[in-house]
Order: structure tokens, then sequence, then C-alpha cells
């Protein structure tokens, strides 16, 4: 399968890495099978950084035998379970060990949702009905060295 990262550089070593605010899915690197997905995350990084160059990275992902060699939990939508993995790692709480994490991304507008009922402004069920509204793009995570055996570089497109 084909997958995308947006970064401000070439990432042809895709590297697990820290993050200095906590993520949806914890640690680790980020590809999504939407490439418009990827194009806004190259956008907020080189924002974020400064930076005036743009890139798509594009990687072939063996998820085939991923699923088999290694430990994947998928969320295929938004749903009570989703929530509260995200929920979890957001506030830096352990959520189990996952080498690959897949599901929706809790973009701008779905982290509204997410905080209104992480601060008890909503409660779950409205939570839930809320993201059911939105279209969610996909997100991957490698979160070990050895899920990145699974994913291939294939080549970099600079973004004008």
């Amino acid at each position: 399968m084909l997958v995308y990262h947006g970064s401000d550089t070439i990432v042809d070593a895709p590297k697990i890495l820290v993050a200095k605010r906590p993520l949806d899915f914890g640690d680790g690197f980020y590809v999504t099978t939407n490439e418009e997905q990827a194009r806004k995350w190259a956008i907020k990084v080189a924002y974020r950084n400064a930076g005036g160059s743009k890139y798509i990275n594009k990687y072939e992902f063996d998820e085939v035998a991923a699923q088999k060699e290694t430990k994947v939990i998928c969320f295929s939508y938004a749903d009570v379970k989703w929530l509260d993995f995200i929920c979890a790692n957001r506030q830096g709480l352990e959520t189990g060990k996952y080498d690959i994490v897949i599901g929706p991304v809790a973009d701008d507008t779905v982290y509204r949702v997410v905080v209104e009922y992480e601060n008890g402004d909503i409660d779950k069920d409205l939570a839930l009905k809320k993201l059911k509204t939105e279209r969610l793009c996909d997100q991957i995570l490698f979160h070990t060295g050895k899920a990145l055996k699974y994913l291939r570089y294939v080549e970099a497109e600079v973004m004008e």
C-alpha cells in the first residue's frame, strides 16, 4: 500500500521520533494513505519550523506482513475505544505496547471535540455524535523500529 508523510525535509530513512507534545497515537513516525492530508501536514510542519520547503515523502507499506509479524491495533472509525485511546495518549498515559497503530486523525476540528470531552464540557455520547459528522482521514503510526521494517521509501515530491 502506498502511504505518505508530509514534512519540511526529505525523509528517506524514517525514525521513531519523540514528540514535543502529546500526539493522537503517541511517539513514532506518522504516515497516511491520503496524499492531501500529507500535504496539509507538510504545510503545518514547514510553518512550525519556519522553513520554506515542503515535501510529500512516499513509501510502500507492507501491511499484510506487518499484520502477521507485529502487534497492530486498528480503529476503523472514531468510536468509544478510539476516543479513549486518543485521550489517553494526549494525557501521556500508557496505552499499550503496539508496534503499529492505524485509525482516524484527530485534526483541528476533531481536536476541539476531543478537548470539549476531556474538559467535561460534553459527555462521551455527544462527543461521538459530533465525531460522526466529520470526514476523518486516516493515519498510521509506526511506533517501534521493528514496525519501520515494513515501510520502504519510494521517493519525495517537492511541493510548490
